[in-house]
């Protein structure tokens, strides 16, 4: 069974990843049953997505040799809105 490409948020920063892993927040389409901390994402061509999405606080690392391409970046209220919903999470 083949493993599926999807889009996630890298949240560590490089001194973290120079360990050869990174820290990801899921991005999810809006279908799913709501999470506390679910974050839409607003900008979507910024973002490198074509249909509408979120963030999802589900947390996990990954080994950086997994990691296929950078798709965009956040919009700077997308990413406001998600730092946001990470320090409500982990205060």
């Amino acid at each position: 069974m083949g493993a599926k490409r999807r889009p996630a948020l890298a949240l560590s920063g490089p001194a973290f990843n120079r360990a050869r892993h990174s820290v990801l927040a899921m991005i999810t389409s809006k279908g799913h049953s709501p999470w506390p901390g679910d974050t839409p994402i607003g900008d979507l061509a910024a973002a490198g997505l074509r249909v509408p999405c979120l963030v999802r606080l589900e947390l996990f690392t990954l080994d950086n040799r997994l990691i296929l391409s950078r798709l965009g970046t956040l919009a700077e209220a997308d990413a406001e809105s998600v730092q946001y919903a990470l320090r409500a999470a982990v205060p």
